[in-house]
């Protein structure tokens, strides 16, 4: 098993930023790579990006590519997103997930365990 807390999310004007973290417990961390998804109200999870295992390699969604950035620091079982240049479109609930099937840190459905989410607002 696997336990995902995020935090950090929050209420920020359009062209700010906020760093989000997830914490993670349940097994060794640096052994499966984590994602970011986020929902926004009446739309499908989105896929944000996703990180490998050791933190070498990232991928990310067309829409976040350039202003979001996902790290990790194994040594503290916590992942990062940090966001930049916010626009009211990033409006959602952000969740951190880890896939603990394979080591693919690309592919969304790939993930199988899954925060509560935090809530990013972004006024115009």
């Amino acid at each position: 098993q696997v336990q995902l807390v995020e935090s950090g999310g929050g209420l920020v004007r359009a062209g700010g930023s906020l760093r989000l973290s997830c914490v993670v417990s349940g097994r060794t961390f640096s052994t499966y790579p984590m994602g970011w998804f986020r929902q926004a109200p009446g739309k499908d999870r989105e896929f944000v990006g996703g990180i490998s295992k050791n933190g070498g390699f990232t991928s990310y969604a067309d829409s976040v590519k350039g202003r979001f950035t996902i790290s990790r620091d194994n040594a503290k079982n916590t992942v990062y997103l940090q966001t930049n240049s916010l626009r009211p479109e990033d409006t959602a609930v952000y969740f951190c997930a880890a896939n603990t099937y394979d080591t693919t840190w690309s592919v969304s459905t790939r993930y199988n365990y899954w925060g509560q989410g935090t809530q990013v607002t972004v006024s115009s």
